[in-house]
């Protein structure tokens, strides 16, 4: 199991650096199933390994200027401070058990997992539907779609201060049909905003956490190696082409954790 989970490490990283999103949502699940890890402590490495695997893809774009610094600020600001408090304040409201009725209990990490069932299938379904490459001709960059860019910053922060996803599925569609950037720029500019995210995010529940740093620099330098295949990979593959075939993979483990968190 711990090799599959090696592997997976390398496709997380592999999925950022081709398309710039998609790839976190896997991390948790991988922590969780594969390597036994407790949810809240796999949202907590999810957002270390993301964050520095991003931060290391983000470089080749940065250097091919690729990336929209003013757009990230824009986008990134919201979400960081939303994360800060989600992280912080939010999730130590949670109680350890939530819901019980006969012999069925929900737990903390049991929700957590739920919501992130829920988060996968809605990145699925972003990645699967059919014409979302071209929602960039239909839109212009206006006053109105930037403030819902910080909406959906905000949004986002939430998510990942929540889950430990890093947003990408829903940060790429929003600098694309709301700012109307080129998909190119969007997965740059995206990777740079899931690293200020999910960095963020790590250091503010820091203290919360007992981490085992050996396993987690081990599992985030395979992550950066896929994500560096990824991002040369860019360069001779239309990420477009394969995000539907992700997004099905991503739709099947959504509702495969679903249904074992209920039923199984």
């Amino acid at each position: 199991m711990e090799i599959i989970g090696y592997l997976s490490a390398v496709v997380i990283g592999i999925s950022l650096g081709l398309i710039g999103g998609g790839g976190s949502v896997l991390t948790v699940p991988v922590l969780v199933y594969l390597f036994g890890l407790d949810t809240f402590l796999a949202t907590e490495y999810s957002l270390f390994i993301v964050g520095a695997s991003s931060a290391v893809g983000s470089l080749s774009y940065l250097k091919k200027g690729l990336v929209d610094l003013g757009t990230a600020f824009v986008f990134g600001v919201p979400s960081i401070i939303t994360i800060f408090f989600t992280r912080l304040y939010l999730l130590p409201l949670i109680p350890e058990e939530i819901f019980k009725t006969g012999g069925f209990i929900l737990t903390k990490n049991t929700f957590l997992l739920l919501i992130f069932a829920g988060l996968m299938i809605f990145a699925s379904y972003k990645m699967i539907r059919k014409g979302s490459g071209h929602i960039e001709k239909e839109c212009e960059r206006n006053e109105r779609n930037i403030l819902l860019a910080v909406g959906n910053g905000s949004v986002v922060g939430f998510l990942t201060g929540l889950v430990g996803a890093g947003g990408g599925f829903m940060i790429i569609p929003a600098l694309v049909s709301l700012l109307k950037m080129p998909m190119k720029k969007a997965v740059g500019t995206s990777l740079v905003i899931i690293s200020l995210n999910a960095l963020i995010g790590f250091s503010s529940s820091l203290g919360n956490a007992k981490i085992e740093w050996n396993f987690l620099i081990v599992v985030t330098a395979i992550a950066i190696v896929g994500i560096i295949i990824g991002s040369q990979l860019s360069k001779k593959i239309d990420g477009k082409k394969l995000k539907p075939a992700f997004g099905w993979l991503i739709l099947l483990m959504g509702m495969y954790i679903f249904l074992k968190e209920m039923f199984l």
